[in-house]
C-alpha cells in the first residue's frame, strides 16, 4: 500500500478562485495527500451537456461558450503565471467551439462525452498553476493515460487491470517527487477516445485511482461537512455522522444521497481504504470516516431522496400462475440497454423503476423500441414526476415493529412501490415530487430528532 492519499475535490470546491484557494491549503496542509482529483468546475459540465445536446440556435450557443470562457477567465485574472494555463484553456475552449458546432448538426454519445470532458481538462490546468503560484510542487497528469475504459460511451466501465497496470507505471513514480492533478470523471478506451463514466463519475474515478495506486486514504472534499442523517437543506436539524460502515454509504449513494457517488465505495471497499468526506469550505468541521468496521450500527442511520424517478407498471393476465413472463420481460430490457433499479411484483403485473445511469441528466427513459416491444407481452404504464425515499439502517428486517413506526408517520401520503425486507440495510418507497420533501421532514422528526 501506498504512504500517500487521494484527495478528490468537486465542483463546488473548484468553484472559482477563492474555492480552488481554499484546496491548495488543504493540500498544503496534508503532506500525505499527493494525489489530487479534481471536477470540473461549478456549473460548467451542465453547460458542456446543453452544447452536447445540440444547440442549433447560433446565439444561445455564442451564450454558453462565452459563460465557459467567462468562468475559467476568472480565475484566470487572478493567478500570478497565467501564460502557460491561459494558452492550454484557450485551445480547449476552440475544441469545445468546433464540438459544440458538430453537436448541433448531430449530436452523439462519443461526441458528448468529447465535449464534457472538457470541463476537467480545464480545470486542472487553472488548479495545478494556482498550485504552483502558492510554491507547491504540482504537476498535472491527464488521467486518460492510465484509465482505461471501454467504448461505451457516456457510461463506460473501467478495465481494471490495465488501470492498476498503467498507473503503477506512470502515476505512483510520479507521486514520489510532485503533488500531481488530475481529472476525474473521464477516461479513455483502447483507441484513444475520451470516454466517461457517467454522470458524477468523478467521485468513483477517483476511487478507481485510489484502487489503483493501493492508496493509504482517499477524501472526498465537497461543500457539505461530511454526512448528515439527511440532507440539512430538506430537515434544518439534521445531524452529522462521525462515523458509517461501507455497506450503510453504499446505500445512501446509491439510493440518493448526492455526497457521493452510488459506485465511488466498490473499489475502496476492495482493497480496505478508509473513505474520508469532508467540506473544502470548513475543514475546520471535520466531516464523515467511512470504514469497513464501525464502533455503532443503529436500527436508523439516516434518510435518502432521490428524485427524477421513472416507474414502469406491466399489467398482464397471462402472468397469472405462470412461469417465464418476467425472463422475456427482462430480456426485451436488455436487448434495449435499459438498467432497472427497483422492483416490486404481483399476480398478473410488476413496477419497476429505471435506472439513471449516463451523462444526459433528467428523468431515465423508456425507449420508444423497447416499449412498443414489451406491448406485445403485456400493457405499459409510464409515470413521471416520482421520487425514491429510502431509509438506511442496521439489520431493519429482523427489527420487529419499526415498520409501523415509519408508515404511521406517512399515513398521509400516497406511497408507491414499497421495498421492504430484500436488503437488512433499507426501506423504500416512492412518493410524488410534489410531498417528497415533506416525507422526509416527518420521517426525520419522528426517527433522528425525538
Amino acid at each position: 500500500m501506498s504512504s500517500f492519499n487521494v484527495a478528490k475535490f468537486g465542483g463546488t470546491s473548484v468553484a472559482n478562485f477563492e474555492a480552488m484557494s481554499r484546496c491548495a491549503a488543504i493540500i498544503e496542509n496534508s503532506p500525505n495527500t499527493k494525489l489530487v482529483v479534481s471536477s470540473a468546475c461549478s456549473g460548467v459540465t451542465n453547460l458542456l451537456v446543453e452544447l452536447a445536446n445540440g444547440v442549433q440556435d447560433q446565439t444561445r450557443r455564442n451564450e454558453v461558450l462565452n459563460q465557459l470562457a467567462d468562468i475559467h477567465q476568472a480565475v484566470l485574472n487572478n493567478l500570478e503565471d497565467a501564460t502557460q494555463a491561459a494558452s492550454e484553456v484557450s485551445a480547449i475552449l476552440d475544441t469545445v467551439t468546433r464540438l459544440a458546432e458538430a453537436a448541433s448538426i448531430q449530436s452523439s454519445h462519443k461526441l458528448t462525452d468529447h465535449l464534457v470532458a472538457c470541463g476537467e481538462l480545464m480545470s486542472t490546468h487553472l488548479l495545478t498553476q494556482l498550485m504552483k503560484d502558492r510554491g507547491i510542487n504540482a504537476v498535472r497528469f491527464d488521467i486518460r493515460d492510465v484509465l482505461r475504459t471501454d467504448s461505451n460511451f457516456g457510461k463506460a466501465e473501467p478495465e481494471l487491470d490495465t488501470i492498476r497496470q498503467l498507473s503503477q507505471q506512470n502515476l505512483v513514480p510520479l507521486c514520489q517527487d510532485f503533488v500531481v492533478v488530475t481529472q476525474g470523471f473521464i477516461g479513455s478506451d483502447a483507441e484513444g477516445n475520451t470516454t466517461t463514466l457517467g454522470r458524477g463519475g468523478s467521485d468513483y474515478s477517483a476511487a478507481l485511482i485510489a484502487e489503483s495506486v493501493e492508496a493509504s486514504g482517499l477524501e472526498i472534499w465537497t461543500d457539505v461537512p461530511g454526512i448528515y442523517t439527511t440532507d440539512p437543506r430538506i430537515a434544518p436539524k439534521a445531524s452529522p455522522i462521525s462515523e458509517i460502515s461501507f455497506s450503510e454509504a453504499s446505500e445512501m449513494a446509491n439510493f440518493g444521497a448526492k455526497i457521493l457517488h452510488p459506485s465511488t465505495l466498490v473499489p475502496a471497499l476492495r482493497h480496505d481504504i478508509p473513505v474520508f468526506v469532508g467540506s473544502s469550505k470548513e475543514p475546520e468541521k471535520g466531516g464523515t470516516w467511512i470504514r469497513h468496521q464501525v464502533e455503532s450500527s443503529p436500527l436508523f442511520r439516516a434518510l435518502a431522496l432521490r428524485c427524477n424517478q421513472t416507474m414502469v407498471t406491466l399489467r398482464s393476465a397471462k402472468m397469472f400462475h405462470a412461469y417465464g413472463f418476467l425472463a422475456k420481460v427482462f430480456e426485451v430490457l436488455a436487448k434495449h440497454k435499459v438498467s432497472v433499479d427497483l422492483i416490486t411484483t404481483s399476480e398478473i403485473s410488476v413496477s419497476l423503476t429505471l435506472d439513471q445511469t449516463d451523462t444526459s441528466g433528467g428523468a431515465p427513459q423508456l425507449p420508444e423500441a423497447a416499449r412498443l416491444e414489451l406491448e406485445e407481452l403485456c400493457t405499459v404504464e409510464v409515470e413521471h414526476n416520482l421520487c425514491l425515499v429510502a431509509l438506511i439502517g442496521n439489520n431493519m428486517s429482523e427489527s420487529k415493529g419499526y415498520a409501523k413506526q415509519v408508515f404511521g408517520t406517512l399515513e398521509d401520503f400516497n406511497l408507491r412501490m414499497i421495498c421492504y425486507g430484500a436488503s437488512p440495510h433499507n426501506l423504500c418507497f416512492l412518493v410524488h415530487e410534489s410531498v417528497s420533501k415533506q416525507a422526509i421532514q416527518k420521517l426525520h422528526t419522528e426517527l433522528f430528532e425525538g
